[in-house]
């Protein structure tokens, strides 16, 4: 009955109280809170599912010679750099191996740790990765310290944050996703919500009733984020198409490079496909830059 209730609202896009996603957080019925969050992705999306490949690096491989598969939809330079100077040079050797493929580079902790250890300003640091070429940081977690004046900084530096992501699963999951709501009406823009874990717990990891309930309640409650993502590698197959069925829109991290010792049929590309068609959705392959490359 609650359900019901609350469907109309959120059907009118209205924001929810607190007292109601207490009410949406203690639901165990999942099939019809999942039911409740497929309704506002269809709403937005259609019968689309968007995914990217992804090509990795690192600083300690960006000056490889071997060129970058031209299926990537996004190189992501990922490191620790131990010198404002060091990360400038990376970034300008993967984009010139990059070419044409969009690049993103670090993340705002992999920066704010950066900018600590050498002694500036976030803002000084960003500047210079700026004129190095950063178009696009890698991702910002909601749920790292001062996550909103990041957030702001990385944006008044003119540099685009494709995604937030939750690095751990903490108990305050939901009061973060009110918080970000909240902090999303004051500062619009960012396009993409990855709400499940980057960082699994080998001693306690979450199970797939958790995960497929919080991809919903993302949907539901986060009325100003338009797309609601899941990590194709990290999370698998299985649970990234179930997850299509409970409000998610889009997979990330489709590797770029198609392995084909198991046929071609277990190839990453015709697989992402043929699970996204199997949830009776249609694929659409994007790069970084949201530009479709199929239709």
């Amino acid at each position: 009955m609650m359900l019901d209730t609350l469907s109309a609202k959120i059907g009118a896009h209205e924001r929810l109280t607190d007292a109601e996603t207490n009410d949406l957080a203690s639901v165990t019925d999942i099939i019809g809170l999942g039911m409740l969050a497929e309704g506002v992705r269809q709403h937005r999306h259609g019968d689309r599912v968007t995914f990217l490949r992804v090509a990795h690096v690192t600083l300690a491989n960006a000056a490889d010679s071997q060129a970058f598969p031209d299926s990537a939809g996004e190189v992501r330079l990922r490191d620790s750099p131990m010198s404002i100077e060091a990360a400038c040079a990376g970034l300008r050797t993967v984009l010139a191996r990059a070419g044409r493929v969009p690049v993103s580079a670090f993340s705002l902790g992999e920066l704010d740790g950066l900018a600590r250890h050498v002694g500036v300003p976030l803002a000084e640091c960003l500047a210079e990765l700026k004129v190095a070429g950063l178009e696009r940081i890698a991702e910002i977690a909601v749920d790292q310290p001062d996550f909103e004046q990041g957030l702001e900084t990385v944006v008044q530096a003119g540099i685009g944050v494709p995604r937030l992501v939750f690095d751990h699963s903490a108990d305050d999951w939901l009061e973060k996703i009110r918080q970000l709501t909240l902090f999303l009406d004051r500062a619009p823009g960012v396009q993409v919500l990855a709400p499940l874990p980057r960082r699994l717990n080998p001693a306690a990891p979450t199970t797939g009733y958790e995960d497929l309930k919080r991809i919903a309640l993302a949907r539901v409650i986060v009325h100003n984020i338009e797309t609601i993502q899941v990590d194709w590698s990290l999370y698998g197959p299985k649970l990234a198409q179930v997850a299509l069925t409970f409000g998610a829109d889009d997979l990330d991290d489709v590797p770029a490079v198609d392995d084909l010792t198991l046929g071609p049929r277990r190839a990453p590309l015709e697989e992402v496909r043929r699970n996204i068609q199997a949830a009776a959705l249609v694929p659409v392959e994007r790069n970084a830059r949201w530009q479709f490359t199929e239709p």
